[in-house]
C-alpha cells in the first residue's frame, strides 16, 4: 500500500470510529524527506491518493494539486526531533474532554506505559502556527501520544498503523478516565506500581511443562 493510500484507509477508519468530524483532523506518513499528509479542508473518508499531496521535511510542495494540511508545520516539527514515520492528529471527543479540563491525563490503567504513561497537554495556541508545533513537540518528549489544550490529541508511530493503534489507545485511557470521574475518584496508579508492570514484561514467568 503506497503512503497516499495508507492516508486513504486509516483516514476512513478515524471517521468510522468518531476520532474525527467533518474536516477535522489530520494524518501524515514519512518515507526519507518526504512526508505524505493529508489536504486542508478534506473529509478524511472521502480522501483518493490523488488528493494527498506530498511535501519535503522542509515544507516545501513537492507533487499533488491541493495545500496540505493546515497542521503540516507540527508534523514536520514533531519529525525533526523525533524517530516517528507517522503522525495521527484527532479531534476525538474524550481526547478532547481532558485537553480542555486538565494538564495532563494520569496513568489510570498500566497500558499507559505503552504510550510513556503520564500523557501531557499541550498548552494552548492557535491552529497551524509555529507556536502550536513547538508546543506539541515539547508535550511528545520521550513520549508517543499528547493531547493539545483545546483542541485534540496527537500520536506518533513507527508506521500509520502503530500512530493509529497509540490514538486508539489514547482515547480509551480518557474515556476511562472521564467515565471514572462520573462514578468516584479514579485510582491513579503509582511509579512503583507501573515500575513493576515494565519488570514483569521484562521479565515474563515461564509456565511449567509437562
Amino acid at each position: 500500500m503506497s503512503l497516499r493510500e495508507q492516508l486513504c484507509e486509516y483516514g476512513r477508519r478515524a471517521v468510522e470510529l468518531g476520532l474525527v468530524i467533518g474536516t477535522s483532523g489530520n494524518l501524515s506518513v514519512r518515507q526519507g524527506d518526504l512526508v505524505a499528509v493529508t489536504p486542508s479542508g478534506a473529509a478524511l473518508d472521502r480522501l483518493t491518493p490523488e488528493m494527498c499531496p506530498i511535501v519535503d521535511v522542509e515544507g516545501y510542495l513537492v507533487e499533488g494539486e491541493l495545500q496540505p494540511s493546515s497542521e503540516t508545520p507540527m508534523h514536520l516539527a514533531v519529525y525533526e526531533t523525533t524517530d516517528a514515520q507517522a503522525i495521527v492528529h484527532t479531534h476525538s471527543v474524550f481526547g478532547t474532554v481532558v485537553a480542555t479540563t486538565m494538564t495532563e491525563l494520569p496513568p489510570v490503567h498500566y497500558n499507559a506505559l505503552l504510550l510513556g504513561g503520564v500523557i501531557r497537554v499541550a498548552e494552548y495556541a492557535t491552529y497551524g502556527t509555529p507556536e502550536l508545533a513547538a508546543n506539541v513537540r515539547a508535550a511528545l518528549e520521550g513520549k508517543r501520544a499528547a493531547l493539545m489544550a483545546n483542541h485534540g490529541g496527537v500520536t506518533i508511530g513507527a508506521t500509520l498503523e502503530q500512530a493509529f493503534e497509540a490514538t486508539r489507545l489514547l482515547e480509551w485511557l480518557c474515556e476511562v478516565y472521564v467515565r471514572g470521574l462520573g462514578v468516584g475518584k479514579p485510582t491513579i496508579l503509582t511509579e512503583e506500581q507501573l515500575a513493576a508492570v515494565v519488570e514483569r514484561a521484562l521479565n515474563p514467568p515461564e509456565f511449567p511443562r509437562r
